[in-house]
């Protein structure tokens, strides 16, 4: 049976679209939570999910930090950032860095269902018409970066050290600093500091507006 994780830090909501989706898809096993620490332990737990429905602002983490955290961690698994923000803009960027969708918080029954059908069939679904050609050079450079140079990035961002980091991806600290110096390459950037002011700068540029 096909699994989707709902991360969501309001209940109300979760029940809402836990409810929508089960009358769309009633295959479908859903599984919640309402941190990102939450749908990381989901996610590297035994469970293989078919989709995972990411809030873009949580306890835990806010703007695109969960989307790039949890693409680096698990490439493999189609991230689908869910949000009160219909910001055409910030729908793009969301694509440009990787989530397999975007889903406003407001959209139908209907659209809920549309979105569903596309993502578990493999494609890539918005409300909106998306252009890479548009994104800023900061975007364009971060989505460039390789899963596990995502993983490092966040890694500095979380304060982690690179003897850290290595251990949390079971490498070498010498594969963090090879991944690293691509890393920097990449950003334009010569150091880890700089790195952080990037990443910092990214999530400031793409956080929408309360």
């Amino acid at each position: 049976m096909d699994q989707v994780l709902l991360v969501d830090d309001h209940p109300l909501f979760r029940q809402a679209l836990r409810t929508v989706i089960k009358a769309a898809k009633p295959q479908l096993a859903i599984t919640e939570t309402g941190t990102l620490e939450g749908a990381r332990a989901a996610m590297s737990g035994p469970a293989r999910f078919a989709l995972v429905l990411l809030d873009m602002k949580l306890p835990d983490s806010e703007g695109f930090s969960g989307l790039l955290q949890l693409r680096g961690e698990f490439p493999a698994t189609p991230i689908v950032i869910i949000s009160t923000t219909e910001d055409a803009s910030v729908v793009a960027q969301a694509i440009a860095l990787g989530a397999a969708g975007y889903v406003p918080k407001s959209s139908s029954r209907a659209q809920i269902t549309q979105a569903l059908d596309a993502l578990l069939n493999g494609e890539i679904w918005s409300p909106l018409s998306t252009a890479a050609e548009q994104m800023p050079p900061l975007v364009k450079s971060v989505a460039s970066l390789s899963p596990a140079q995502l993983r490092i990035l966040m890694g500095l961002r979380r304060g982690m050290r690179n003897k850290e980091i290595a251990y949390e991806m079971n490498v070498s600290e010498v594969t963090v600093k090879c991944y690293m110096t691509t890393m920097f390459r990449k950003l334009g950037v010569t150091n880890r500091t700089q790195a952080l002011i990037v990443a910092q700068n990214l999530l400031l540029e793409t956080t929408p507006a309360p």
